[in-house]
């Protein structure tokens, strides 16, 4: 009998949600589908407690995955007041997602974020969020018609310009790609160890890398979005997947 391969094993921040009438920690299908299909990993989901010993339990992963979400990092977290708005915030998250960036800093794990995956790796290195970007003057409306079928909220909105010195442009080997757009929130100041790697037309900056770590990737957009149907965005998966296994293989020498 043959022995299955051991796949590199991910962890996913969860989000921390009410559905009713209990409280749940929970990740999207479609994230975790795409680690599967697109980086060819194991994903474990790693629960919004705080009080758990973060540290012990993310140095076991080979890599790290902060998915999207529907709520906001809270803007306490970088020095502003919450803004008049019906949106929703997730602390739990907040806690357990900053907590898990540092380690993955320190011990050099491969680190891939999402949307507000994206939002967390900026505010955790010190930078800001536009907290409404579609109201702030020289930007247009990033967000999804939320009315609309998930075909229309997820298909291509706009073009993302790359950094031809970045390590996106080196993953994609492309100058310019079109991406969806679903974001209410964007980055404002750039935080510290972060390049740009990607810009949207109107300026707002849609994907950076983390300078001194062997895979630090964030992207504003969703590539995990019907994974095995856009070659493009797959090879963003491809490459943290050989990131992680990279560090997987090193780490049992």
């Amino acid at each position: 009998m043959n022995k299955k391969t051991v796949k590199p094993l991910v962890g996913v921040v969860c989000d921390y949600q009410k559905i009713s009438p209990h409280m749940f920690h929970v990740a999207g299908d479609k994230y975790l589908t795409a680690l599967v299909d697109g980086a060819d990993v194991t994903p474990v989901l790693i629960p919004c407690i705080p009080d758990m010993d973060i540290k012990a339990l993310v140095s076991r992963f080979d890599g790290i995955f902060l998915t999207g979400a529907y709520s906001m990092v809270d803007p306490e977290l970088y020095g502003q007041l919450r803004i008049e708005s019906d949106y929703d915030y997730d602390n739990r998250r907040d806690s357990v997602s900053f907590s898990t960036i540092q380690v993955a800093l320190e011990k050099n794990i491969p680190l891939f974020g999402v949307c507000r995956g994206l939002q967390d790796i900026n505010v955790a290195l010190g930078g800001t969020l536009h907290q409404c970007i579609h109201t702030t003057p020289g930007f247009f409306d990033h967000r999804e018609d939320k009315n609309t079928p998930l075909e229309k909220q997820y298909s291509e909105a706009h073009s993302v310009k790359l950094n031809q010195q970045g390590k996106l442009f080196d993953i994609i080997a492309k100058q310019e790609i079109n991406v969806n757009s679903l974001h209410s929130q964007a980055i404002d100041e750039l935080g510290q160890r972060l390049t740009n790697e990607a810009v949207a037309p109107d300026g707002v900056i849609e994907a950076v890398s983390i300078n001194d770590i062997s895979f630090g990737i964030a992207v504003q957009w969703h590539p995990e979005w019907k994974i095995n149907q856009n070659p493009i965005q797959k090879k963003l998966f491809e490459a943290f997947g050989a990131a992680c296994r990279a560090r997987m293989t090193n780490e049992k020498i």
